[in-house]
């Protein structure tokens, strides 16, 4: 796992938290934002993660046409 992928977990983990809290804290439902951005962050985290083991096994598509 790069530096990179844990600051994406670490942002989602941050975002969430912040989303819940201010949800609790404020009772406004705008918060839910936070939940979703918080969402969509782990999902790009997982897909770079996975991105990144398929590149390191050599099983990432090759570029350009197929003969």
């Amino acid at each position: 796992m790069t530096g990179a992928l844990k600051a994406a977990w670490g942002l989602t983990t941050f975002v969430i938290v912040a989303g819940i809290v201010g949800w609790i804290v404020t009772g406004r439902p705008v918060f839910a934002v936070f939940l979703v951005l918080g969402v969509l962050t782990a999902a790009g985290a997982v897909l770079t993660g996975r991105a990144e083991r398929d590149a390191a096994r050599g099983t990432a598509p090759k570029e350009g046409p197929t003969p």
